[in-house]
């Protein structure tokens, strides 16, 4: 029974700044001779960007673009940006009840960001009024179907003209060339 000598010892205090350079250095020394170092990813290829920008945070900002994340700001910036954005956001739903769910949880981000009392930039985003907003969807959906039927373009018929209207008659729908049939 082979024990190690320094496992019966106990822990040592780390008083001095030489004391913890030194245990951090045996650390290092026995993951080399263990081989934790070998076959990783870049060996022996120089680091890109360490010389070429002034940036002191160019290194988090290569590995953010390399692990494709984005979105990591203060809330205020997001929240700021997400209200900019937010009719857009917000008339891509296709049902009421997932309009509501969408502000319910803006409304929830911006009271999360009022209260966070950690460092950061204050907030700004007011939350909005749900029935407005919904009603203001209802508007802008109506009006887009509104410019959307009159524009419709008819189905053509061989028997008819090319709009699908009897000869000298007014123009047909495409939905009455189904009914009529």
């Amino acid at each position: 029974m082979s024990k190690d000598p320094s496992e019966d010892e106990a822990p040592r205090r780390l008083n001095s700044l030489e004391d913890r350079n030194a245990v951090v250095e045996s650390a290092l020394d026995r993951a080399i001779e263990r081989g934790d170092f070998d076959d990783l990813p870049g060996l022996g290829k120089p680091l890109s960007g360490l010389h070429s920008s002034s940036d002191p945070d160019w290194w988090i900002k290569q590995k953010m673009d390399a692990e494709g994340i984005n979105g990591v700001a203060p809330a205020a910036f997001q929240l700021k940006k997400e209200n900019a954005v937010l009719e857009d956001a917000v008339d891509a739903f296709t049902t009421e009840s997932e309009v509501r769910d969408y502000l319910t949880g803006f409304n929830a981000r911006v009271r999360e960001a009022v209260m966070d009392l950690r460092d950061g930039p204050p907030v700004f985003t007011p939350p909005r009024d749900i029935d407005a907003e919904v009603t203001a969807w209802r508007e802008r959906r109506a009006k887009k179907t509104d410019t959307g039927s009159e524009a419709e373009p008819s189905v053509p018929d061989p028997e008819r003209g090319t709009d699908g209207s009897e000869p000298g008659g007014p123009p047909r729908r495409w939905w009455h060339l189904f009914r009529s049939r």
